[in-house]
């Protein structure tokens, strides 16, 4: 008698990455922020200047400004989202107190377009409406497609957001510590090229997507700022004093 070989079904660790890092897209969106608005500056203020000093005055005071300001609005729009999950919670609430059986009809709804029908179908819709609060949660989530958002999760979106703006409006300036100021810009955009490119195709492998592209994607977002603020700066050049 000929058995079919047994196959073991293994995990693999690579092939889902993306869920083992849920905070990538507050990393990206700090990061890349960060770097793409700074460069863009500091490469209009030596433009504009000349000044190496001026320069990394002009970016240290964006680059914390901004990494404040992003790290808040991860916040408050987090903080928005958790409001509403609790608005629209409370109303299915309402509902499920006033018109049990519309609601019921809901549940059915969501239910059959799974597949599911007939006496199967009805035992399921019994099983989830016998507790108010698992038939609340069920419209959550099937229904409104939302989840909770505590203020926790929303302070670690914004240290999130916000540090990662910090160090990536950073990057850019490093250069004009070590070289003079328009070796110092060409260097910037470089580095900036290079980091963006890294960054994009580290998401599209954690998450999904062509590497290659998401990575010139991200490049080509910040030489394209590069180019705008230094063409900015170079037609607002600040006259030399006598």
């Amino acid at each position: 008698m000929n058995r079919r070989p047994r196959t073991e079904t293994r995990h693999d660790p690579l092939t889902d990455r993306h869920r083992s890092d849920s905070r990538l897209a507050d990393i990206v969106l700090g990061g890349q922020d960060g770097l793409v608005n700074v460069l863009g500056m500091v490469l209009g203020v030596a433009a504009a200047t000349g000044s190496t000093r001026v320069v990394l005055v002009a970016g240290l005071a964006a680059g914390f400004a901004g990494s404040i300001s992003m790290g808040g609005v991860a916040y408050t729009s987090t903080r928005a989202a958790g409001d509403l999950f609790k608005s629209e919670k409370a109303r299915e609430y309402r509902h499920v107190e006033r018109t049990p059986e519309i609601e019921r009809q809901e549940v059915r709804d969501i239910y059959a377009a799974k597949g599911f029908e007939g006496e199967l179908l009805e035992r399921i819709v019994d099983t989830i409406t016998a507790d108010k609060d698992v038939w609340v949660a069920i419209m959550m989530s099937e229904e409104h497609h939302l989840t909770d958002v505590d203020q926790r999760t929303s302070l670690k979106a914004a240290a999130i957001v916000g540090g990662s703006s910090l160090l990536g409006s950073l990057l850019p300036l490093v250069p004009f510590l070590l070289l003079p100021v328009m070796p110092g810009a060409a260097t910037s955009v470089a580095l900036a090229a290079v980091i963006l490119f890294a960054l994009g195709v580290y998401k599209a492998k954690v998450t999904i997507g062509h590497p290659l592209k998401s990575g010139l994607e991200l490049a080509l977002i910040g030489v394209a700022s590069a180019v705008m603020g230094y063409g900015v700066g170079a037609i607002l050049q600040v006259p030399s004093e006598p």
